[in-house]
């Protein structure tokens, strides 16, 4: 586990957004993601009939749609113990393979960075 006070200023911004897309939406993830600007995007797990897709995968979608060249950082909120190797490879498709992605429990506590690659 990482202790989240220790996390860089931007990281423990992403996850507190991951975390409340999380509670507000009342999906099973939430997730944010920081472009090379700065810019955050927000998403939850989306869950229609025709439709699936990560909160990881939104937040990066959200991303790529408003013009995002790449990635600085990515956050994830789950029960899962890791990121899931789909969620990886989408990070990985804008930011590249060295992108940290930080898994945090829903409390918010960083259990683990992972990168991309």
């Amino acid at each position: 586990m990482t202790d989240s006070s220790a996390l860089d200023p931007e990281d423990r911004k992403i996850v507190t957004l991951a975390r409340s897309a999380r509670a507000r939406n009342g999906v099973p993830e939430g997730a944010a993601v920081r472009d090379e600007t700065g810019r955050t995007y927000v998403a939850g797990t989306v869950a229609l009939e025709s439709l699936k897709l990560s909160a990881l995968q939104t937040a990066v979608a959200m991303a790529v749609a408003s013009g995002a060249k790449s990635l600085e950082a990515a956050a994830v909120v789950t029960e899962a113990e890791s990121a899931s190797a789909e969620d990886r490879a989408a990070v990985r498709d804008l930011g590249g393979p060295e992108t940290p992605v930080l898994v945090a429990a829903p409390d918010g506590v960083v259990r683990r960075t992972v990168t991309a690659g």
